[in-house]
This record gives structure tokens, sequence and C-alpha cells, in this order.
């Protein structure tokens, strides 16, 4: 049986230091323009890896993960922009599958599939799905984050029950600012939770090379013309935390 090594990724330093600073027998290594760390966490191999932000850059890194690290499954972790009406600041959407909303090569092919693949969606693998959103569900239950989070930062961003979603997530190479942007969206794909800009391209790699992999998105905005305030400070503030924890609880 194959060594299990798990691969963690996030598109922003600040989404995955703390997640770094887990690590024990820490090593880095340089490839690509990226710095790869790899280690233990709970005594599981790891290798933890900041893409930087875009499909590109994320599909390079994981398939840099993939070829040179032998990871076995892939995590992603960071923010999203909010789509669903039923989503919250501070609220986790897990992807079930993900969908490259920028992919349009019509007429030769359908909106949306990838042109010789014949896929435009890509499911999670079902027990992975599982450990995640079991996980998840820990961390939100009995106000767990309010004691590894100071209060002062919830209250800024208006976080007090935050909720577990599952369902579609949205990638493209666009950061959403606008309500117009978001509207278009849900008129053509109408079940998407949120956007982001990486993880349809991680999901699509994992599936051509058989990676099982999870994507877990914090709604840090509601993808409008308020999006872009904060957003940083969020980042490091919550998402990391939160990431730290999710991750703490899926690698027992």
């Amino acid at each position: 049986m194959a060594q299990r090594i798990i691969g963690i990724m996030g598109a922003l330093p600040e989404e995955i230091n703390g997640v770094v600073n887990l690590l024990q027998n820490k090593k880095e290594h340089r490839f690509g323009k990226r710095i790869y760390y790899t280690g233990t966490i709970n005594n599981q191999d790891v290798v933890v890896v900041y893409s930087r932000i875009g499909k590109v850059a994320a599909a390079a890194t994981v398939s840099t993960l993939i070829l040179k690290f032998n990871i076995t499954e892939l995590i992603f972790t960071g923010v999203a922009g909010g789509i669903a009406s039923d989503l919250k600041i501070g609220d986790i959407v897990l992807g079930t599958e993900l969908v490259q909303h920028d992919m349009d090569a019509t007429p030769l092919f359908p909106q949306f599939e990838i042109p010789l693949i014949g896929k435009s969606h890509f499911k999670t693998d079902s027990e992975f799905l599982k450990l995640g959103e079991n996980s998840i569900q820990h961390i939100l239950e009995n106000s767990y984050l309010h004691q590894v989070i100071d209060t002062e930062d919830l209250d800024q961003f208006n976080i007090h029950h935050p909720k577990l979603h599952l369902g579609l997530i949205a990638s493209g190479d666009q950061f959403f600012k606008d309500s117009e942007q978001k509207n278009n969206l849900l008129s053509n794909l109408p079940d998407t939770k949120c956007v982001e800009m990486e993880g349809a391209a991680v999901a699509q790699v994992c599936y051509e090379f058989g990676i099982p992999f999870i994507v877990i998105r914090t709604i840090s905005d509601e993808a409008d013309q308020h999006s872009t305030i904060d957003f940083m400070k969020f980042t490091e503030k919550i998402s990391n935390i939160y990431s730290i924890e999710i991750i703490k609880n899926i690698i027992k």
C-alpha cells in the first residue's frame, strides 16, 4: 500500500501560515517559485503550500504536489465570496462539486464543459467529503470557534453562529466585486453556493490523476461592492484560524 501523504493548499500565505506552524519536523523545498513545507501533523505526513491566486497557479501547484511529493489526497482551504442568499460571513462551504464558471468553448463544446474531458462538474470523493463534514461540524458545535478567535474579531465581522453548507463551488479568474456579476452567475449556475478562483482547477487536476480532494471555503464577503472591505484582515484573523482547527480535526 502506498504511503499516505496529504497535500494541504491555500491560495494566500495568510490562509495557510497557521497550518505551516502546526508542522513537526518541518522542511522547506523550493520548486517553481513556491515553497513546499513537508512535515507531520498528528504523526501524519503532509505537504503544505500556498499556490498564489488563480486557476493556473493552483493547477501548477497541485500538479507539483502530485508528481513531485506523491500526495495521495488533497485538502484546499481558504476564503470565498458568498453567492447563495442563505450564506453569511463566517459560514463555511464544503464543495460537493466544483465547476469553472468562466469556461466557455461554445459552440464547439457546451458551456462550462472542459474540452476533451467531457465533464463540467467535478465531484468530491464521498468518503473524504463525509470526513470533512464531520470535522467541520465538530468545530462549529458548542461555540468552539469563540474559544480560539478573539470575540472582538468575531464581532467586527458579525460572526455569531456560523454554519456549514454543502454544495456547488464555482471558480474563475475573476474577483467578484458587484451584484451584477453575482446575478449573472446565478442565472447560469443557480445552485452555486460560493465563488472563488482556484478550487475547480484543483479539482480537475485531482480528477485527472485520481487523487481524492476536498475544497473548504470560509465566506469572507458577499461577492458584491463591499467585498474588498477588510478582506486581508478577515483572512488573517478569521479564516486562518478556521483552517488550523479544521485541519487539526481532519488529521487526527
